[in-house]
């Protein structure tokens, strides 16, 4: 029985601690796989539940149509009839790619969720409906890799061919990531090499993402939780730590985030074009306090697409400091980087138009749908996400239309209005990393 309390302090969560010590630093272990992460989910308990529903920096942002609007007028005169909103284009170039939409489908790794039914389900929705889709890290270190013929398929494989099963054509595309382990085991170039793959690379529509981060936990590399069986299995590629339960029933496996420079980025960019001329390239980054320095240089290097993982993102395992306090938010990063020089793809918090216009206004090209894509799937596993991307497809036909424009790249930072007079960027920002830079919401970071 305990005999202090301590009001206005965390005093359950330090009681946690003390009783389970380093397990408290994840969210609870048993929910893993059937629960998706992201900032506000490092605990369990209501409040932060709550807290994870309250509009961040780019929520905030107001959309201002004008009252002139010369650009309805130019589409008037073209259509010889007042434009409606079913007039605007919502089709995109989004890395190399044809896309239909200005969406695609974010980064599943080898998490328990992202690696099963629900990621080929979605993959099939992401190919009918013509968008380009993600596959995360480390998912033939974990799962293996089986060409056709084998008795069982890989869980990688089993997504590009339920892509490939449904994809039109000429339009969407796979962007394949790799990370220190998936170097180890030479993913690009199995891949590369493999036949099941020409039809890609003969249409163009294969990319390789190099990645150096992401949004849910900035500056590590991926964690999952493993049963004591998979951790011997896989300790012999990964760190393999006991600080989930005192018996070592589940444990965290950890990949290693890989060191970067802006010279090492330069030259992996390099090996990547020289070594794999018909795949695109992509770089995706974690939302650092240097996101327009690093953004610059892979665009300077050749880069097809540039990824920015803003800290709103989520749906891997992560502790839960990180899930709530590391990390720029996603408006923070694209003010940084400012007008941009090569394609930008936002995720972090994407289920909705009006979130995803505040981004292509701010410089993005297109935005991913992670969390919410597998909450659409999980709901529906043959149309789910397709009728996701319906909703958020005309919202934003009604919100551009509203703000008299016709096409995704007419937006503007002037489209929005922040509640504290934030200015629009004309240009980017000279210092790539300010030390002191005042958020949307009138916070610093």
């Amino acid at each position: 029985m305990t005999a202090l309390s301590a009001p206005g302090f965390p005093e359950r969560a330090i009681r946690a601690r003390a009783r389970n010590g380093t397990a408290e630093v994840f969210p609870d272990s048993a929910t893993y796989g059937t629960r998706l992460y992201g900032p506000g989910a490092g605990t369990a308990t209501a409040d932060a539940l709550d807290r994870a529903a309250v509009p961040d920096s780019l929520d905030r942002a107001r959309i201002v149509p004008p009252v002139f609007m010369p650009q309805r007028l130019e589409k008037l005169i073209d259509l010889a009839r007042e434009p409606e909103f079913t007039d605007v284009d919502l089709g995109s170039r989004v890395g190399g790619f044809t896309a239909r939409l200005p969406l695609y489908l974010s980064a599943f790794g080898s998490t328990r969720a992202g690696s099963g039914d629900l990621a080929v389900h979605a993959s099939r929705q992401a190919a009918r409906l013509g968008i380009p889709m993600v596959i995360g890290e480390n998912m033939i270190p974990v799962h293996g890799y089986r060409r056709a013929g084998d008795a069982t398929r890989s869980a990688l494989l089993a997504r590009v061919e339920a892509y490939l099963d449904a994809a039109p054509d000429g339009a969407g595309g796979i962007v394949v990531q790799q990370s220190t382990e998936d170097a180890d085991s030479e993913v690009w170039n199995l891949l590369y090499s493999d036949p099941a793959f020409r039809p890609l690379l003969e249409t163009g529509r294969l990319a390789f993402e190099l990645k150096t981060g992401q949004g849910a936990k900035p500056g590590l590399g991926g964690m999952t939780v493993v049963d004591r069986a998979e951790a011997e299995q896989l300790a012999r590629r990964f760190t393999v730590r006991e600080v989930l339960d005192p018996e070592g029933e589940r444990q965290l496996r950890c990949a290693t985030p890989g060191t970067f420079t802006d010279e090492i980025l330069r030259q992996q960019l390099r090996f990547m074009r020289n070594n794999f001329p018909k795949a695109r390239t992509w770089v995706k980054f974690h939302p650092g306090r240097d996101i327009a320095h690093a953004a610059r240089t892979a665009w300077s290097a050749g880069a097809d697409a540039v990824t920015v993982d803003g800290a709103e993102g989520g749906t891997g395992w992560a502790p839960g400091v990180f899930l709530d306090h590391v990390g720029l938010p996603l408006a923070a990063c694209l003010r940084r980087i400012g007008r941009p020089d090569g394609c930008l793809l936002a995720t972090g918090g994407m289920w909705e138009g009006g979130r995803a216009l505040r981004a292509l206004a701010l410089g993005a090209t297109a935005v991913g749908l992670g969390r919410a894509a597998l909450v659409a799937v999980d709901e529906d596993p043959e149309h789910g996400l397709e009728r996701l991307a319906d909703s958020i497809a005309l919202e934003l036909r009604l919100l551009i239309s509203a703000l008299g424009k016709y096409t995704v790249d007419a937006l503007d930072p002037e489209d929005l209005w922040w509640p504290d007079g934030h200015p629009t960027h004309a240009d980017r920002a000279v210092d790539p990393a300010p030390a002191v830079v005042t958020d949307p919401a009138g916070a610093t970071s």
